[in-house]
This record gives C-alpha cells, structure tokens and sequence, in this order.
C-alpha cells in the first residue's frame, strides 16, 4: 500500500510539469497546468494526511504532550512565528522600497553606491531583528 502511495505521490508531483511542457512546446497558455499543479499538491498533502507518511506520532500522543506543555508553551512558539514572519514582510516592504531607490539613485550617480548600499541594508536588518527576538522567546 505504501509503495502505492509513493507511486501516486510522484506521479501527481511530476504530472503539472510534463503538462507545462506540452503547453511551451504548443504555445498555449500553461492554465491547466497550473490547476493541475495545485490539484497534486492537495492531493499529495490529502495522501500525506490520512496513511501517516510525515511522521510517526500518533495523534494521541500529541495531544497528550499538548495538555501536558500548557498554555504558555504554545503561546511561545505562537510569538516566535509572529515575530519572525511579520518582520520578513516588513523588511521585505523596506527593501522593496529601498531598493528600487537606491537602483535609481545609483542610474543618476555612481558616487550614491555606497549610501544606496548602507540603507538597503538597514532595510534588511529588519528581519535580523525579528529573528533574534524570536531566538530570544525560544530559548531564553
């Protein structure tokens, strides 16, 4: 049963690509393609789900080790991820803005590198915050 899930898993995966191929060597849009591409990735994540293919702990034991970990445990983990994925899409606006500036800016005068460099990356210093913080919820 598992080699079968494997064998419908890689299948679904490679079939969006063999598609898109017939649709760059046709010439028409690559629409069905696409769909297909996001049918076998819900398909695969359904196989995934129900045969138990990601890991080995059932979901007993996973809720047992939730009620035991409480609360604040998960309230920890829920900041780590906000304090880093709500930085990386504000360092990703920063740099973003900072960056097409700086590449103007550069156009005009070759002289502005330097301080075109220095504020792109203070844009990106961002995301390094946010990364500590969340090291810092982690393990301290």
């Amino acid at each position: 049963m598992k080699f079968l899930a494997v064998l419908f898993a890689s299948f679904a995966m490679f079939s969006p690509l063999f598609l898109a191929g017939i649709r760059r060597y046709t010439g028409r849009k690559a629409r069905r393609a696409l769909g297909a591409n996001i049918a076998s990735f819900f398909a695969c994540l359904t196989l995934a789900t129900v045969l138990g293919i990601g890991g080995s702990a059932s979901a007993a034991e996973s809720v047992a080790a939730a009620a035991s970990s409480g609360l604040a445990e998960g309230l920890k983990y829920v900041g780590a991820a906000l304090a880093v994925g709500l930085s990386g899409i504000g360092g990703g606006i920063a740099v973003a803005a900072s960056a097409s500036s700086a590449l103007g800016a550069i156009s005009e005068n070759d002289k502005a590198f330097g301080k075109a460099l220095i504020f792109v990356g203070l844009a990106e210093g961002v995301a390094l915050y946010g990364l500590i913080v969340a090291l810092l919820l982690l393990f301290a």
